[in-house]
């Protein structure tokens, strides 16, 4: 990763431009064009450096419910599992602890049940039968900015 990658990266953050060509104002503010932060966002998300580029809700406030998950997962299926936890759409956040239940995740969804079925799926992909589901019962949003 240059010196334009962290730029990139730190800029497509916070305050994503609202206009019909956001990557056109990133380049002008980076002084670069268009087509090359395109270029580039479009190669750090195949690298997986970029997982998800889209906003952040309050979950209630659009009609959705939100949950903590954590799962017991086997060295041996760390990957498939965190592959299989990232395909779904509902899910904000997945990471590693130091735990016994050692993957942790956030999961976004229409419903309780629409999560529950979502659970059982990663499941039966993946082998892991100890996911805990927790759901919210009261939401904080923190700002999660990291700096590159």
């Amino acid at each position: 990763m240059d010196t334009l990658d962290k730029a990139i990266l730190n800029r497509i953050q916070t305050r994503f431009p609202l206009t019909s060509r956001p990557y056109a104002a990133i380049a002008q503010e980076l002084e670069t064009t268009e087509q090359e932060v395109l270029t580039r966002v479009t190669r750090l998300k195949e690298e997986g450096i970029i997982r998800r580029i889209g906003g952040n809700f309050v979950p209630s406030k659009v009609g959705f419910v939100s949950t903590l998950c954590t799962a017991r997962v086997p060295d041996k299926k760390f990957d498939l599992f965190a592959r299989t936890v990232n395909r779904f759409p509902g899910v904000t956040h997945n990471y590693l602890r130091d735990n016994p239940f050692n993957i942790w995740f956030t999961f976004i969804a229409p419903s309780k049940e629409a999560i529950r079925e979502n659970l059982a799926m990663i499941s039966e992909k993946t082998g892991v039968d100890e996911i805990l589901n927790m759901p919210a019962t009261h939401v904080f949003k923190i700002k999660a900015k990291f700096d590159v």
